[in-house]
């Protein structure tokens, strides 16, 4: 225990699999007390089909939960045992049902007296403890049903390494990272066309000096991100040439951007935003949407790869 108590709850899943190998052992000294012959890893299986009606595999998986693999594994154990046996679908023949022998329905007879006494012992257990396991088991359960445990570890670097983000003000030091960062993306999906080249390579004529501005992403000083508002009039600004590199990918380096490209649109006084993208960037678009933006129509872009346009109401 003192080991548990120094990792913590990193260290969730290893006791639970060592309370988990604990309750099995034990559970297998119970069925000898009763002078069944089990394993107890196929009591989930039993149970299923101890009600009489023969089931697939499938059916039997969906039923308590497990994978079809593991059912497969322990249907094969319990026929080998002579507890279990297939039995062919009367409706297709390519399919086999399981179900259980004479000897399993004698087991699943003698059996019953064993559960009460186990559902009893349980419940006094239960009743020992400050924290009912039972049910904070269904709460975990729900939970990760909800948001798994690996995303929400994600989430946890994400929300950390953000912390090491950092957006700035464009400077002229920064153009060569402009530019490679929107080429990288650009030249792996589409073509460079010669608007690219105009804002890229002479960004301040193009959007600075039209009263555009350009924020670039820093991850821990270095230039990951690039993102910029292009003046279309007095009240709408265009987001474009937004880049995040792929070595940085999720750390949520675009989110981070696009919710400051929008509070700096604001403080230009811009009441709209707008974006032309393609939908083949899936990420790029699910992001827009995270946004905010609203698909609209009708507006001509220089873009021969935009196929979709964008606006967010400020």
């Amino acid at each position: 225990m003192e080991f548990y108590n120094k990792v913590g709850k990193m260290a969730l899943g290893s006791r639970l699999r060592r309370l988990s190998e604990k309750l099995t052992d034990e559970a297998a000294e119970v069925y000898r007390v009763y002078d069944i012959n089990m394993n107890p890893k196929w009591f989930p299986v039993f149970y299923a089909l101890a009600e009489g009606e023969d089931k697939s595999i499938m059916q039997i998986a969906q039923e308590i939960s497990h994978s079809h693999p593991s059912v497969s594994t322990i249907a094969k154990e319990m026929v080998k045992h002579g507890v279990a046996q297939e039995v062919a679908n009367k409706a297709d023949a390519r399919k086999n049902y399981i179900g259980l022998t004479d000897k399993g329905r004698e087991i699943n007879q003698r059996i019953q007296v064993q559960y009460a006494d186990v559902n009893s012992a349980v419940e006094n257990a239960l009743n020992e403890t400050q924290y009912n396991i039972w049910k904070a088991i269904e709460e975990w359960e729900f939970l990760l049903e909800q948001k798994s445990l690996l995303n929400r570890v994600k989430d946890e670097k994400k929300i950390r390494e953000s912390k090491d983000v950092q957006v700035v003000d464009y400077k002229p030091e920064y153009q060569p990272a402009f530019k490679q960062l929107n080429e990288e993306w650009i030249t792996q999906y589409f073509k460079m066309e010669a608007t690219d080249y105009k804002s890229l390579d002479h960004p301040d004529e193009y959007i600075l000096s039209k009263g555009g501005h350009i924020l670039i992403a820093l991850y821990n000083n270095e230039p990951v991100g690039a993102c910029a508002l292009i003046k279309m009039d007095n009240d709408m600004y265009e987001l474009a040439k937004m880049a995040v590199s792929p070595k940085t990918k999720g750390k949520g380096i675009g989110f981070i951007l696009g919710n400051a490209s929008i509070a700096k649109a604001k403080e230009l006084g811009a009441k709209k935003i707008y974006l032309e993208s393609n939908t083949i960037l899936k990420p790029a678009i699910n992001l827009y949407h995270k946004l905010g933006f609203k698909k609209v129509t009708g507006m001509p872009s220089p873009y021969e790869r935009c196929n979709i346009q964008m606006i967010l109401e400020l």
